[in-house]
């Protein structure tokens, strides 16, 4: 278990192809580009990517998009794929992010609040999330444990978005 979620450690394994075109696992090893931006909180980059459509190399060689320093939001035009885990009691701030998310709630119970409105997300659920404000809190007695992938989207021009690393976004 981990010393700081309760949850056991995440097993990432990443697959591609040798030089020779045999598709095979790259990695398999524990997740470790763990953000915990308050205690008990700990959110886990699994993969990003930095465009559509995302470059899979062949070749043992490539860089670990797991292992990138990213923002909450994905990089323009790309993609980012964290797990969560949220501690008993955690209440995180309000805030939106211009992308597509697919949530999947893989362990307890999360509440997403919305302006006026909250929906109970629990093990086994899955919410596409388009550019919502919202707060993920968890008003239970055990950890949550939620998947996200964020994809970048275009701007909505509501009130004011997190945004990824770049300054500008290019959508030309």
């Amino acid at each position: 278990m981990s010393e700081t979620s309760g949850h056991p450690p995440i097993r990432r394994l990443v697959t591609g192809h040798n030089e020779k075109n045999v598709a095979k696992v790259m990695l398999d090893a524990p997740a470790t580009n763990t953000k915990r931006p308050v205690p008990g909180l700990a959110s886990t980059l699994i993969w990003c990517t930095d465009r559509t459509p995302a470059a899979i190399p062949i070749g043992e060689q490539f860089e670990d998009m797991g292992a990138r320093i990213i923002g909450t939001a994905p990089p323009a035009r790309g993609t980012r794929f964290t797990v969560t885990d949220f501690p008993p009691g955690s209440t995180p701030a309000m805030h939106r992010t211009e992308t597509i998310d697919y949530v999947i709630v893989m362990e307890g119970e999360i509440d997403m609040d919305m302006d006026d409105s909250t929906v109970t997300m629990r093990r086994g659920d899955i919410m596409v999330q388009r550019g919502t404000n919202h707060s993920w809190v968890n008003r239970s007695d055990k950890p949550a444990r939620v998947a996200f992938v964020l994809i970048d989207a275009e701007p909505l021009g509501i009130g004011h978005p997190i945004t990824g690393m770049a300054s500008t976004r290019d959508r030309k």
